[in-house]
């Protein structure tokens, strides 16, 4: 097959539908920036969840004078220094406890103002309103039950919190998200593929006068079919590369020099370039491949050339 007439069908049936065509690159290049993104976000909560669960406590909060009064697991009192000796004792014979840190009320209430000295409730507190806790890393945070079913109902202790249950919500939060995008990028990549099959069917059918001569003279056909797969391939590859450079400029601008940039969020460990490069191929080789089936299955179904 001479190349020089594959890629003048191709130019010629790129130019013939040029409003179809563009409309194909537009819906290719969103659905697959869509893919991509939401692969990156998969990775995005991957790495999150490995950087935070191995830095996830649980932690023991003490009773203190002020919940003694107001809270009804407090009823025997605030905490005794026997019992926080005891809940010691405890826990450093457990097997599953790997560290125990303890932090007094003055510690908490230290804490309390770096991270949330502007609110206006940080004026009103005092050290001895805050909570004594012991903060526990565990050698497998799914184990957090065993340290709840130890300690919550015990004297002196007001409560047992997981704080993995609370990134666990997060998480599913940004899950949800995630499989939300997905279900958009679908509804996109059916549009594009029926984008697709139009624009091969109207492509064909312009050119008929054409694939007809080329059938009287014995041409075979795949030789006949090939501009028209092409054509497609060429337009999906075309919103491909639109779609790479969607995810470059997006991990450029909003993580680089946005998010990233934020101090209130610099404790969140983003994806790496790597991860956005690694993308890049697998997208670039569906936007050939996706266009240049689906042209090949219209031509079958609908024109019988």
């Amino acid at each position: 097959m001479r190349a020089q007439f594959v890629l003048s069908e191709i130019g010629v049936g790129l130019r013939r539908n040029l409003t179809m065509t563009f409309a194909v690159v537009v819906s290719v290049a969103l659905s697959l920036a869509l893919f991509g993104g939401s692969l990156l976000m998969s990775d995005q909560v991957n790495t999150m969840k490995g950087y935070w669960y191995d830095k996830v406590n649980v932690s023991i909060f003490l009773c203190n004078k002020s919940d003694a009064e107001n809270d009804p697991k407090c009823a025997k009192g605030a905490v005794t220094e026997d019992q926080k000796k005891a809940i010691l004792a405890d826990l450093d014979k457990m097997s599953v406890v790997q560290k125990v840190t303890h932090e007094s009320q003055d510690e908490a209430y230290k804490h309390y103002k770096e991270q949330f000295g502007d609110s206006p409730l940080a004026s009103s507190l005092t050290p001895d309103q805050m909570q004594e806790s012991y903060r526990i890393k565990l050698k497998n945070p799914e184990q957090y039950q065993v340290i709840a079913s130890a300690f919550n109902g015990r004297d002196g202790v007001q409560s047992v919190q997981d704080q993995k249950g609370i990134l666990d919500n997060l998480f599913g939060l940004l899950n949800g998200m995630n499989w939300a995008a997905r279900a958009v990028m679908a509804l996109m990549l059916v549009v594009a593929l029926m984008l697709i099959v139009n624009t091969v069917r109207v492509s064909a059918f312009s050119r008929r006068r054409e694939t007809g001569i080329m059938r009287l003279v014995g041409a075979s056909g795949f030789y006949i079919q090939a501009p028209f797969i092409m054509e497609a391939a060429v337009a999906g590859l075309i919103g491909g590369t639109v779609a790479c450079g969607f995810l470059v400029v997006a991990r450029y601008f909003i993580i680089d020099h946005g998010l990233a940039l934020s101090h209130k969020l610099n404790l969140i460990n983003f994806i790496g370039w790597d991860a956005v490069l690694t993308k890049l191929p697998l997208i670039l080789a569906t936007s050939l491949l996706m266009p240049a089936l689906a042209a090949f299955f219209a031509l079958r179904k609908y024109l019988k050339v």
